[in-house]
């Protein structure tokens, strides 16, 4: 038996999930440039779960001829709270740009996530604990602009 490789995962949906902070750099580092309509974002609070439906771009497919991007879900468990900031919540047509997720756990096991957003909008979710899922529902599509993300 020999450890997986990263190269054969290249043509397969992700499935990833995250309990601490290390796992989350990881589903952070996936869903880096996802953009979503502010429409596809949800909280249940009596599930206490926060979901998101990206478009997130393809990180683990850069060495492909064309710049891909996959629909996924993002989903955060056990959320007690969720606060926004620096984006219009009843515009259903807001396109939304995720930069970044981070957790800052607390001395009880709780602990909150961030969300940062491109044009400094923020999400921050209050949890009871970490546990962070990724999961692509579609097939790879060729970006629209077929250009891989960059950041000044």
């Amino acid at each position: 038996m020999s450890d997986a490789r990263f190269e054969d995962a290249m043509d397969k949906p992700l499935r990833l999930i995250a309990f601490d902070a290390e796992d989350l750099q990881v589903l952070s580092a996936m869903t880096q440039d996802a953009v979503l309509p502010m429409a596809q974002m949800i909280w249940h609070a009596r599930e206490r779960r926060f979901a998101l439906l990206l478009n997130r771009f393809r990180w683990e497919a850069r060495e492909a001829s064309q710049a891909e991007r996959v629909q996924s879900v993002l989903s955060f468990e056990d959320v007690k709270a969720v606060q926004t900031q620096g984006f219009n919540r009843t515009n259903p047509d807001l396109i939304l740009s995720l930069l970044s997720i981070t957790f800052t756990p607390a001395t009880d096991g709780t602990g909150s996530c961030l969300l940062t957003l491109a044009g400094d909008g923020a999400i921050r979710l209050e949890m009871e604990a970490l546990e962070v899922g990724l999961r692509d529902v579609t097939r790879p599509y060729v970006s629209p602009t077929n250009r891989t993300p960059s950041h000044d």
